[in-house]
């Protein structure tokens, strides 16, 4: 992951290091080498994906970038971007927002599952049923008819129940070490929140839509409070996506590794351009 950048170009080995020197651990290693369950630790995942995805805002012309948004942890990434948080503070903040709620799915124990052919309107009526097994709510609206819920084991899998029986065409329990974007968050919404108020946050120099309104934000205050409501909030990424294009975004570029959000991007709008930037050669 991001190995072929490291060796190609001299300019990603520079940002490789300087982020194993500011986390005082070799991120790049577990990067490049693994071991996979290392890799696949949150309070690895995340910082190791902002990072990719950084290096790769490097290389790429976002001069043009008139607007800019994120899925989950990629608001980060997309804030950065949009100058409104430094990249070693970006880079802190990823790593002990991992940490957090890592440490969160071990004090409450929860699970997420995706569930495939349902609106939202029924998955949240499915939701407030099921909330009697214990906490359940949407985390992900991620494009029409792709719902993924987070909460209590018992209350995801009543909600599963439930969602079958409403007719999902598909419900799928995800392998996950927490119920992310859910009220089992709280602790680690805690942290974050007392991490953020410490740190420097600049009104960004372009537009970024927030995860927990799928409207723009700017104003630095507007976004400190948007990223500690992230945590136990869904993301809306279907009415970002759809908000943007309203605004006028016609091409849409994921910068990172995998191709996820432009399959979701192409199911939300089938009308808006789509590339992306995951390995070197695709800055060639």
């Amino acid at each position: 992951m991001g190995k072929d950048l490291f060796e190609s170009r001299p300019e990603a080995r520079t940002i490789f290091e300087q982020a194993d020197k500011i986390l005082g651990l070799s991120l790049s290693k577990i990067l490049f080498e693994g071991p996979e369950e290392d890799l696949k630790q949150t309070k690895n995942t995340q910082p190791a994906i902002f990072l990719h995805s950084i290096v790769l805002t490097k290389f790429i012309d976002g001069t043009n970038a008139s607007m800019a948004a994120g899925h989950s942890l990629g608001e980060y990434s997309a804030l950065v971007f949009a100058g409104a948080i430094s990249f070693e503070d970006g880079l802190r903040l990823v790593r002990l927002r991992g940490e957090l709620m890592q440490q969160a799915g071990v004090e409450r124990p929860g699970t997420m599952a995706a569930v495939i052919g349902l609106g939202p309107i029924t998955i949240n009526e499915i939701c407030s049923a099921a909330n009697e097994a214990g906490i359940v709510q949407a985390a992900n609206f991620n494009s029409p008819g792709q719902v993924v819920i987070s909460g209590s084991i018992g209350g995801v899998r009543k909600a599963m129940e439930l969602a079958k029986a409403r007719g999902a065409k598909m419900v799928k329990e995800l392998q996950v070490s927490g119920a992310f974007h859910s009220a089992l968050m709280e602790s680690a919404r805690t942290g974050l929140k007392s991490a953020l108020e410490k740190i420097e946050i600049r009104d960004a120099r372009i537009q970024v839509y927030a995860n927990v309104s799928a409207k723009p934000t700017q104003k630095a205050e507007d976004i400190r409070e948007a990223l500690v409501r992230q945590l136990t909030s869904p993301v809306r990424w279907e009415e970002s996506v759809n908000a943007m294009a309203s605004d006028g975004a016609t091409t849409f570029v994921e910068v990172g590794p995998g191709k996820v959000l432009q399959g979701l991007v192409k199911r939300i709008n089938a009308t808006v351009s789509l590339r992306g930037y995951d390995k070197a050669a695709d800055l060639n």
